[in-house]
């Protein structure tokens, strides 16, 4: 069969483009073969797909790999003969198993379909993240479709991190993920050589999963150790979010191979900057510098330069190290731990622009006017080296008045770092203007005593330091995505779509009843939510107002289709400025590269792969790094049991209400069977909570006093009962005075 013919057939392809960008010679898209299958309207056999569609005898394995791909994913199954059909065919659908605590779980479709119920006897065939396919049988009795698993189409969990529990000589392991509600099973003979104590947290490898017939069996393979050992919340939570934290031996062979110091010969082609005296500016504790800046006077306006890291010069496409950048997306940032994207001698080494030393640099270099707009800009290789490792607080001191510079080279980057306030000053008024939006939010951090617990909790005051490299890094950031975009080069942006149509509904009708209104008709831009903040800014129940208004918007993710980046209001934007720690900017990196010499970049995976995969890897560290805090500050109230605190209502759910403590930043439940005597409706519209005999109101925003009650590690729960102003319950809550605690969150 020729290749010619080949080429005719796959061009019928609707996809073919996307396709040949990531293949030599593409094989037919998952698409266009479910378009196949629904155009015969019947099931249709391997051979009789491969001669539709021209797959020749070298293509056939790489061909039925796609197949089994579509499989697992639930795009296509096959019948008892084995022939393919469509899963909506057979009425059935496809989608991913999210459980619950309580045993009962949902298949959520792929087609963004509503979640389909199952109850305690369907969930045990699964486990949570499996895929399947579910048949429609009914609906619940709260109007769900409810289904029946028909086949489980992948098996996410192989190992599973939990406590080993010893009863009657049976031995189990209760998962530390609350959605895997069933205990694996440890027959006699498989645990191992390992000496296991009730308790303890192990790691089981599952060796038969759940059926209809039978509960998951394991083995143990690993004992981490007591729960309340220091740091056993942070082992717990890397397996049990499948965080990797261990370099393959490849990658650690590529990390021994690289150098210490620049060699001259990699200044080849590569504009000098060692004598720019740019710096870089960072919090006390920072070990990996991504971005070095400097900024000069240039007629009316400035010329700001950004340098960040070239660490695509020393990480390829195909290395290890790649590799195992993309699989891990990111760096994980734990109390007291970091998990690198890239090994220390990478992120702490040669890559991390340290003071003194030569390192390689992408730099975008750019004129930006007196009213903040940036003109023109471009983006070159250099070397160059950090004139001073300045941190956020000494700056602050400097352009404060608080203190004056003491070092010579202190007192020599001075006038730069005054350049720099100066710059910013005008690029936050074009922020203002452009209409971006800044909520107002309180970021804590944690101090830990000798023995690794929880000291205290204490909020982060963010100076304007901290903003003067904020705005440079989104002045370079949005250069690099027009500089792409102006170039045709596909790249990852990062983007933040408009709320949605129901989200605006709902805000809009909570504002009501405020008498306030969002501006901007069906379609509001960053603008109006800006106008409306600073309007309500010096209201009492500011704070309710806004923490609706944020909710109302989308998450950012990274998508090669650009749309835009709401929030910021930037109709273009992308991640260049950390590669260090984000495997986006790493990529930014190489398609800039790629356009300066005149090519395209093109991934070994497609792009919207990547930005799923990017976007997921950045949840699961949010994930991750949450459960760790959670399980710190539940350990931290444990001693403080019985104690009486104000606080305010963080949210409003069905089964009661979470409220976030002044002064200690923590989070904790009221019950809704604490409420009072009655019975309370919940209004996820109004976000209250309202008695029906008493008209009691619980709503986001308000302020309670209440009484800790339990703090439980086991299941990371912090619980809390009103404190009312006389004995009894239904007795009003006692009114709590609303302390001023604004502080501005990082854009």
């Amino acid at each position: 069969m020729s290749r010619k013919k080949i080429t005719k057939v796959r061009r019928a392809d609707p996809f073919f483009d996307r396709e040949a960008k990531n293949y030599e010679f593409p094989l037919p898209s998952r698409e266009y073969v479910s378009q196949i299958l629904a155009d015969e309207g019947r099931p249709v056999a391997l051979d009789e797909l491969v001669d539709r569609l021209d797959i020749t005898p070298g293509e056939r394995d790489m061909f039925q790999r796609r197949l089994g791909a579509m499989e697992r994913e639930g795009q296509l199954m096959r019948n008892r003969k084995g022939d393919y059909i469509l899963p909506e065919r057979a009425s059935l659908t496809a989608g991913r198993i999210q459980g619950h605590q309580d045993g009962y779980g949902f298949l959520v479709p792929d087609d963004g379909s509503a979640d389909i119920f199952l109850d305690q006897r369907q969930m045990g065939k699964v486990l949570h993240g499996d895929r399947a396919l579910v048949r429609v049988i009914g609906v619940d009795r709260k109007g769900r479709p409810e289904g029946s698993i028909v086949e489980v189409t992948e098996r996410v969990n192989t190992r599973v991190v939990g406590r080993v529990f010893v009863e009657h000589g049976v031995v189990i392991v209760a998962p530390e993920n609350k959605r895997i509600s069933q205990d694996i099973l440890v027959p006699p003979e498989k645990k191992a050589k390992l000496k296991v104590q009730s308790g303890q947290v192990v790691m089981v490898e599952i060796i038969e999963q759940p059926s209809k017939f039978s509960q998951p069996i394991g083995r143990i393979i690993e004992v981490l150790g007591n729960y309340a050992d220091p740091g056993m919340e942070i082992e717990i939570a890397l397996r049990k979010h499948d965080l990797p934290f261990e370099f393959s031996k490849a990658a650690l062979e590529e990390n021994k191979k690289m150098p210490d110091k620049v060699r001259k010969s990699e200044s080849k082609g590569r504009e000098d900057l060692r004598d720019l005296p740019l710096v870089t500016i960072d919090g006390e504790t920072a070990r990996d510098f991504d971005d070095a800046v400097y900024c000069e006077k240039l007629g009316r306006g400035w010329r700001l330069v950004v340098a960040i890291a070239d660490v695509s010069h020393y990480v390829m496409p195909g290395m290890a190290l790649d590799k195992e950048a993309l699989e891990r997306g990111n760096s994980v940032y734990f109390p007291r731990r970091v998990i690198p994207m890239l090994p220390e001698k990478l992120s702490n080494g040669i890559c991390s622009l340290n003071p003194d030393v030569e390192r390689m640099a992408m730099v975008c270099d750019m004129a930006i006017s007196s009213s903040g707009k940036i003109g023109k800009y471009r983006f070159y290789p250099a070397v160059f080296r950090s004139h001073a490792r300045l941190t956020y607080n000494k700056v602050w001191s400097w352009l404060s008045g608080e203190k004056a510079p003491e070092t010579e080279v202190d007192r020599s980057v001075l006038p730069h770092v005054q350049n720099l306030h100066k710059l910013y000053l005008a690029l936050h008024k074009a922020r203002a203007q452009r209409g971006a939006i800044d909520f107002e939010t309180t970021e804590t951090q944690m101090l830990f005593n000798d023995q690794g617990k929880i000291e205290n909790i204490v909020p982060v005051v963010r100076n304007e330091a901290h903003r003067i490299i904020e705005e440079c890094m989104l002045a370079a950031n949005v250069c690099a995505s027009a500089f792409l975009a102006d170039h045709k080069q596909t790249c990852l942006y990062r983007i933040h779509e408009a709320p949605s149509e129901d989200k605006l509904k709902n805000l809009r009708a909570f504002l009501g009843e405020f008498g306030l209104a969002l501006g901007g008709g069906d379609d509001p831009q960053a603008k109006d939510y800006s106008i409306l903040l600073e309007k309500i800014k010096q209201r009492p129940d500011f704070q309710l107002l806004q923490t609706v208004m944020l909710r109302s918007l989308r998450q950012a993710m990274y998508s090669p289709d650009n749309v835009g980046h709401f929030g910021l209001a930037y109709e273009h934007y992308t991640h260049f400025t950390s590669p260090i720690r984000r495997y986006p900017d790493l990529l930014v990196h190489r398609a800039i590269k790629a356009v300066l010499a005149g090519e395209k970049y093109v991934p070994e995976r497609p792009w919207d792969d990547i930005g799923l995969q990017c976007s997921g890897t950045e949840r699961r560290a949010d994930e991750a790094t949450r459960d760790v805090e959670n399980w710190l500050k539940t350990f931290f109230m444990k001693e403080r049991i019985g104690e009486v605190f104000d606080g305010t209502i963080s949210a409003v759910t069905a089964f009661g209400i979470f409220v976030a403590l002044d002064q200690v930043y923590v989070e904790g439940l009221v019950h809704v069977s604490e409420l009072g005597q009655d019975y309370f409706q919940f209004d996820n519209v109004k976000h209250q909570m309202l008695g029906e005999r008493t008209g009691e109101r619980f709503r986001l925003g308000d302020r309670v006093r209440i009484k800790l009650v339990r703090a439980d590690l086991e299941s990371n729960k912090i619980d809390f009962v009103l404190v009312r102003s006389r004995p009894g319950a239904g007795g009003p809550v006692e009114a709590v005075p609303n302390p001023d605690k604004k502080r501005r969150r990082k854009s």
